[in-house]
């Protein structure tokens, strides 16, 4: 209960500022505090594994600034609603595509930037989305998450779950489309490289795509500076089915982590390193430890 009085004591504060003071007080406050955190250490070990060129001082600034961009998307909650026309679109026509064609078709990103701009641009392109997302443990942070969701999407929201797998599959009976985030840890899926390491990595987009012919098109967005963003939309991935279900499925989700890997390398201060994303090391690496000394 206490988690929930906090969320909603936050939300209603970040509401009471403009959305560019909420922002900014949000990034401000969790730079500080963040990096003090005990979750960091999970982001210092997932750096290593996925820089382990990079020196402890970088490793530092991109845990600071994910932290900064962390917050942010805490002061912009209350403001989505207000926040389509902060977002410049790259590749909207791959978007039209999928709008003018009038069948099924699926959309995935990642935890980068603030991820809820992926579904407040399809209300400026006209195309209707069905959102799918992981219910949080607290019934009451939920119900304020979906609140501050509630825009004209033109679809909804779809739990992550056996009653969502069945919500899914009406969406592509009645020629929906999907967007999903596809980068958080699993414990089930499958192993596919992810910076050089494998992850386990959910396949069914991929399964989605070969059963039912979907084009699947990777959409990410970038924090511009502030609470102003792009967001690019790419062409449909390359999807040749060869009979081979596994190698197929493989080969689809290789493709996909790899478009996740190039989009975090660009901007990896706003990605969410503090995902499990990997097993855990067997020996906690050296900037883990380093961080907590030097901090």
């Amino acid at each position: 209960m206490a988690e929930a009085v906090l969320a909603y004591l936050c939300y209603g504060l970040f509401r009471a500022m403009p959305l560019d003071i909420a922002s900014a007080v949000g990034g401000n406050v969790m730079r500080r505090v963040g990096p003090r955190m005990g979750i960091s250490r999970v982001a210092y070990r997932n750096l290593d594994l996925a820089f382990p060129e990079k020196p402890l001082d970088e490793k530092k600034r991109i845990v600071a600034g994910m932290w900064d961009n962390l917050g942010r998307v805490l002061g912009e909650y209350p403001h989505l609603r207000r926040m389509a026309g902060r977002v410049e679109i790259v590749g909207r026509e791959y978007a039209e595509r999928a709008r003018d064609s009038g069948k099924s078709a699926i959309f995935f990103g990642g935890h980068i930037a603030n991820w809820e701009i992926n579904a407040i641009s399809s209300r400026s392109i006209g195309l209707p989305l069905f959102v799918v997302y992981r219910k949080p443990n607290n019934p009451y942070v939920d119900s304020l998450l979906l609140h501050a969701r509630a825009m004209d999407i033109g679809g909804g929201h779809i739990e992550k779950g056996a009653s969502g797998a069945r919500a899914i599959r009406n969406v592509f009976k009645n020629n929906g489309v999907l967007a999903l985030l596809v980068d958080q840890k699993l414990s089930e899926g499958m192993a596919v490289p992810f910076f050089g390491h494998d992850a386990m990595t959910a396949p069914a987009i991929a399964h989605f795509a070969l059963r039912f012919g979907l084009p699947v098109y990777p959409c990410h967005g970038e924090r511009l500076g502030g609470a102003h963003f792009r967001l690019t939309v790419h062409p449909p991935l390359d999807i040749v089915p060869t009979g081979d279900l596994e190698a197929d499925t493989r080969k689809i989700l290789t493709d996909m982590n790899r478009m996740l890997e190039d989009w975090i390398r660009v901007r990896p201060e706003q990605w969410l390193w503090i995902h499990k994303r990997w097993a855990p090391p067997k020996q906690a690496p050296d900037s883990a430890a380093k961080s907590e000394k030097l901090t």
